[in-house]
């Protein structure tokens, strides 16, 4: 079963950039974010673009998918 896996923590501290500042530019609630960067929320097409734009990285740079093995706990 594929899991998500962002770097959106890291370039928010790359940049300086709190939860709540990117969920503002991007049009969501802080609380989005933190599941997103927990890895239990998968964003829409649109959202992982505009994460993207913020810091002006391509999407596959920010998101993938791993394959997480049967049994365990992300």
């Amino acid at each position: 079963m594929p899991m998500l896996v962002t770097k959106i923590r890291e370039y928010r501290t790359k940049f300086g950039i709190s939860q709540e500042q990117l969920a503002e530019r991007v049009g969501v609630r802080r609380e989005t974010i933190v599941h997103l960067e927990n890895g239990r929320y998968n964003p829409s097409l649109k959202l992982a673009m505009d994460i993207a734009h913020v810091f002006q990285q391509p999407v596959e740079e920010l998101f993938r998918f791993i394959e997480k093995e049967e049994g365990c706990e992300a």
